[in-house]
């Protein structure tokens, strides 16, 4: 897989990255989110939808709702796998719907084991979050699609 690393020195530039996706993802296509609690996952997330609804979108955390799901092109559903205890529950709050008719970005992946494309189709941009110095780094993995689409994701 092709891997990218992206220097995130603050919040902002953590919303960069979300916004710089948002173009490029499409129908049945998901972005993983990973890192540990605190490291900008939600932020991303929530720049990302807004990049694909409106500015002023309210998005809230799906921590306790586990998903929230967005009128957009495409329409894009955001999860939060953290309270889940198996891979096969992503079923019963919509992942595979979701997939059907839009985009989904996933925080907490790791829920779905160790291969996540077995839940998944094919075409996944994976994001890892980490501290580096005063800030962050995004190390990011491209699968499917994701492969070329790397080359034109501008942050």
């Amino acid at each position: 897989m092709p891997e990218r690393l992206i220097d995130l020195p603050d919040a902002d530039a953590t919303g960069r990255l979300g916004a710089a996706i948002a173009p490029l993802l499409e129908a049945g296509e998901s972005v993983l989110l990973y890192g540990p609690l605190g490291m900008g996952k939600s932020t991303l997330a929530r720049a990302l939808i807004r990049a694909l609804t409106t500015p002023d979108e309210d998005v809230p955390s799906p921590t306790f709702t586990l998903v929230q799901f967005y009128d957009s092109e495409p329409p894009v559903a955001h999860f939060d796998l953290y309270r889940l205890t198996r891979p096969e529950e992503t079923a019963e709050i919509g992942l595979d719907e979701a997939l059907d008719e839009g985009c989904a970005v996933i925080e907490w992946p790791e829920r779905l084991g160790d291969d996540p494309g077995a839940w998944l189709g094919p075409d996944r941009l994976s994001v890892t979050l980490a501290e580096q110095g005063d800030g962050r780094h995004a190390t990011v993995f491209a699968a499917g699609a994701w492969e070329e689409k790397l080359k034109d994701l501008n942050v």
